[in-house]
């Protein structure tokens, strides 16, 4: 299992942040207002070169509709793990209606034979 470097997370952080800020039609002038900190912080945070505090992080993530998923998933090497997710990526892109059959499907084979 290879090691991973606090700038290959801050690198990781920044690049998915970046992503949903331009998804979601933020400048990093418009987030700044909207996350109440600076735009000097917000462009080290993209840039990488900056770590991110747990505070921001989850305020970024509920404001640009981001998963925890997302922000970990290129840094787990896990086997497991990266199924798990694999598997979250692929429910959470179904439609609603859809979600709701996998939800049901689960709990059917979760008490079966219980």
């Amino acid at each position: 299992m290879g090691s991973i470097s606090k700038s290959d997370i801050d690198k990781n952080f920044g690049k998915v942040l970046r992503e949903f800020r331009v998804r979601n039609g933020y400048t990093q002038e418009q987030l700044s207002e909207k996350l109440g900190i600076s735009l000097k912080y917000i462009s080290r945070i993209e840039n990488g070169n900056n770590g991110i505090k747990t505070q921001t992080l989850v305020k970024y993530m509920n404001l640009l509709g981001i998963t925890p998923n997302t922000i970990y998933k290129n840094l787990i090497n896990n086997p497991e793990i990266a199924k798990n997710i694999n598997l979250s990526e692929k429910i959470n892109s179904l439609n609603d209606d859809k979600k709701g059959l996998v939800a049901s499907i689960v709990d059917l084979i979760a008490n079966f034979n219980n």
